[in-house]
């Protein structure tokens, strides 16, 4: 999730606020007709794809109000700022993806167990439209999506939409030609897998960044290593490495400078903050030195 360090692209915020509301609007429609469509035609293929849209839609809605929120400075109440907003939004929004998948399949478990008929054309027409939408909506969030887990996971639900389209649009055609309805549940089926295969994949990247793990691609020793190999710096523990949000990596350690050099430690210690900014991007360093005579005993490199 974290391979994209450097981008210097960063798009208007509020030009990204006008494509991001535009997405939703147009997707509340399409999920509306789609339900209706859905339930008419009798094809519950139709109807996943319609809760995908829907789930499409709400991920904009929290995308958007999330980025909003994510640009509020920091405050008494929440001193590292309200960056992780987006990294809230999207667990929300994977974890309900999830319930949906489950539920789809169950459903979809159900047809086959009792079939019903479905009225091929009318799937196909509103699926065409869907997938039209889809692109649409895929082509207003895709350069936003390459800056914010939270725009990505919208976008990736779109792009999952339009397969759906696409795989709706086969199963009518099925249906129109062959008569063959047992193509409806399968169809569904795959809808659901595809949800919850990408969602469970990108689900471990944001727990992660909110159990303050390290950031993904930096290993806590190779830092550990980089610091202590610094002129001046005898030793290092209590290394803390985290994400403040998304593109924010941060670490907090305790710094033993070398005997004799405590004159330099300000240098030292710009030394190591220095070398952490260049070699692993990591801009929000706090360290607390200590002397040699007077460290710490017996603490712990990491933690």
């Amino acid at each position: 999730m974290a391979k994209h360090h450097h981008h210097h692209h960063h798009m208007d915020p509020d030009a990204g606020d006008a494509r991001v509301l535009w997405a939703v609007i147009v997707n509340l429609g399409l999920t509306v007709a789609q339900i209706i469509g859905g339930i008419i035609s009798g094809s519950l293929a139709m109807i996943a794809d319609a809760i995908h849209n829907l789930s499409d839609a709400m991920s904009l809605i929290i995308a958007f109000s999330a980025r909003k929120i994510a640009r509020r400075p920091a405050d008494g109440s929440m001193t590292f700022g309200y960056g992780r907003a987006e990294v809230v939004a999207a667990l929300i929004n994977y974890t309900t993806l999830i319930v949906i998948g489950f539920y789809l399949i169950y459903e979809a478990v159900m047809r086959f167990i009792e079939p019903s008929g479905v009225d091929g054309w009318l799937v196909v027409i509103i699926a065409g439209i869907a997938l039209a939408v889809d692109v649409v909506t895929a082509a207003l969030t895709y350069s936003l999506s390459k800056e914010s887990v939270n725009i990505r996971a919208a976008f990736l639900h779109n792009v999952a939409d339009a397969m759906g389209s696409v795989a709706v649009i086969f199963a009518g055609t099925l249906i129109i030609l062959y008569d063959w309805q047992i193509i409806d549940p399968l169809v569904t089926l795959l809808i659901a897998g595809y949800i919850l295969w990408m969602s469970f994949g990108e689900i471990g990247g944001v727990i992660r960044i909110l159990m303050l793990g390290s950031p993904s691609g930096m290993i806590a020793g190779e830092v550990l290593k980089t610091v202590e190999a610094v002129d001046g710096v005898s030793g290092v523990h209590h290394l803390h490495l985290w994400q403040m949000q998304e593109h924010e990596a941060a670490l907090d350690a305790h710094l033993v400078i070398d005997a004799g050099r405590w004159s330099d430690a300000d240098a030292i210690k710009q030394a190591v903050k220095d070398r952490l900014k260049q070699d692993f991007g990591v801009g929000h360093t706090t360290l607390e030195l200590e002397c040699s005579k007077h460290a710490c005993v017996g603490a712990v490199a990491i933690g």
